[in-house]
């Protein structure tokens, strides 16, 4: 019924993904979304909290929601800015440092599975054609 509707079979690869990625990250503690979060934030340290949600693609509500639940866990901190003081600075804590390769082997073994069960490139290609999707709605 649904086999041409781009909102149907995006939404439905969505909901998979989120399986796959809660799985991976249950460990840490975090959902996909905290998670995909600090690994941004370590990947850059000092992130303003504007450009953090630049990066994820997320209104800057979600951004302070999200990193409001990862301060509670005690793995990033806010610090004020010299040039702005409504913006923060992001970054990680000692305990996220510590948990960073880890937080990228376990999504590289989702990565990895995928592309078993896809093909790797058929995975490349959807997620080329998925953020080319993306970049023209945008």
């Amino acid at each position: 019924m649904f086999d041409h509707c781009l909102y149907f079979n995006t939404t439905a690869l969505a909901r998979a993904l989120e399986r796959e990625w809660t799985l991976a990250f249950k460990p840490f503690g975090l959902t996909p979304s905290q998670a995909f979060m600090l690994r941004a934030v370590l990947s850059r340290p000092g992130m303003l909290q504007s450009e953090l949600a630049d990066t994820l693609s997320i209104s800057r509500s979600t951004a302070t929601r999200t990193l409001d639940g990862l301060q509670r866990l005690g793995l990033l901190e806010r610090k004020p800015t010299d040039r702005d003081g409504r913006e923060s600075a992001i970054e990680p804590s000692a305990g996220a440092r510590e948990m960073h390769d880890a937080l990228n082997a376990a999504s590289g073994e989702v990565t990895r599975r995928l592309k078993k069960v896809m093909s790797t490139a058929q995975f490349d290609e959807t997620v080329s054609k998925v953020k080319k999707a993306r970049d023209v709605l945008e």
